[in-house]
């Protein structure tokens, strides 16, 4: 069994180790000359980071992460603390597996260290797909084309194979846009932050940061009203004195993050509707092709890894012949997961950006009553699924 994955992101280089060790051969191009991961933070819940442990990741990511302390919500204006997570000890006490915030490029390098030489091939832009009833042959812009028996489309919001297989899509600009910052943590030790996860509620905004790097950095996205700005690219540049601007009524600390800043990206936020399906025949789409989601659950490259863990297993028990029942399989698993993930995130870009009033009062309230002796338990849909567990169920109960 043959697999070429169509992107070497973090959905691609995942999916390439757990096809890897469910023993199928497996290539993966890259449209990109190197390996490169653009954006600054990322949040790795437990649902994914005991997926990352059990492909033998543990020491790497331990020694490039923060384990942050809390998630916390907090007041735009004075600063006041909403709602409080915890998360360290007491998230790996309840879901046996940590929370972990990461710089993107060093997440992708330790993917990337893992996936054995000669699998991975840059410079390898996909423009064409073609299948028959035995194969499925990947064309790229060079004219080579490869032959395989599965194709997957990890090949990000912009997916050219999604694009071969459905055609164009049309994503909703959500309204919104995301300043996105990287500050040397030095610049900000006078603030005296606590390796958290704050979030910063308000009026049509919102503003999130956190330590990254093995705490080198600290990661901020603002979120703002999009006017007349809507380009979706994450390597956009920013002006500095615009972000200010648009925070300028908000607390002293959320100004001092943005001010110590070099510069800042900005994307425009689009949303998209769950796919009615993921694959055609052989081929089918993982991660952000399959189910781009607004940023709002910071489980964007959490589902793609999970994608990747069941695509696996689905493709493990197939042969030359029965490869499309294995990605309907996979799909059916997987679809009304992320498309649940997908609902959630829409969600709070509301939630979150709610005017002062009786609505915002409502929901501080609401915050600071799911407090409990463990809120996190409130999120065992999310950080406690265990895809793995499900799929052993799954199989038992089948076979």
């Amino acid at each position: 069994m043959r697999v070429i994955i169509v992107g070497a992101g973090i959905g691609g280089l995942t999916a390439a180790l757990t096809l890897l060790r469910s023993g199928l051969e497996v290539q993966v191009f890259e449209q990109a000359a190197e390996l490169r991961e653009v954006g600054a933070g990322i949040q790795i819940s437990p649902n994914a980071t005991r997926l990352l442990h059990r492909l033998g990741l543990t020491d790497p990511l331990r020694q490039v992460a923060v384990r942050p302390q809390a998630l916390q919500m907090r007041r735009w204006e004075d600063g006041k603390v909403l709602s409080r997570q915890p998360l360290a000890d007491v998230c790996e006490a309840t879901f046996g597996a940590p929370y972990y915030h990461l710089y993107r490029p060093d997440l992708l390098a330790v993917l990337a260290s893992a996936v054995p030489d000669g699998i991975v091939q840059l410079s390898h832009r996909c423009v064409g797909v073609q299948q028959s009833e035995s194969g499925v042959a990947v064309t790229c812009e060079d004219g080579m084309t490869v032959s395989a028996d599965v194709v997957v489309g990890a090949d990000g919001i912009h997916s050219a194979v999604r694009a071969l297989l459905f055609g164009p899509e049309s994503p909703h600009f959500s309204g919104s846009i995301a300043y996105r910052g990287l500050v040397p943590a030095e610049r900000l030790e006078h603030l005296q932050m606590e390796r958290n996860s704050s979030a910063w509620l308000g009026p049509d905004r919102h503003f999130v940061h956190y330590y990254v790097g093995a705490g080198r950095f600290v990661n901020f996205v603002g979120v703002v009203p999009g006017k007349d700005w809507h380009v979706e690219s994450w390597s956009a540049k920013g002006e500095v004195a615009d972000a200010l601007a648009e925070f300028a009524t908000w607390h002293p600390q959320v100004q001092q993050i943005i001010g110590a800043v070099d510069f800042t990206n900005r994307w425009g936020l689009y949303d998209r509707d769950p796919l009615d399906r993921w694959s055609v025949g052989r081929v089918t789409l993982l991660g952000d092709a399959a189910h781009a989601m607004l940023p709002f659950m910071a489980q964007g490259a959490v589902q793609s890894i999970e994608d990747a863990v069941v695509l696996a297993k689905c493709l493990e028990g197939a042969d030359h012949t029965s490869v499309p029942t294995a990605l309907r399989r996979y799909e059916e698993m997987r679809k009304p997961r992320a498309s649940q993930v997908q609902a959630y995130a829409r969600r709070n870009g509301t939630v979150f950006h709610l005017p002062d009033g009786e609505a915002q009062r409502q929901r501080d309230a609401q915050l600071a009553a799911a407090g409990g002796s463990n809120p996190l338990l409130a999120s065992s849909w999310l950080y406690g699924h265990d895809v793995e567990a499900e799929l052993s169920a799954d199989w038992h109960g089948t076979t």
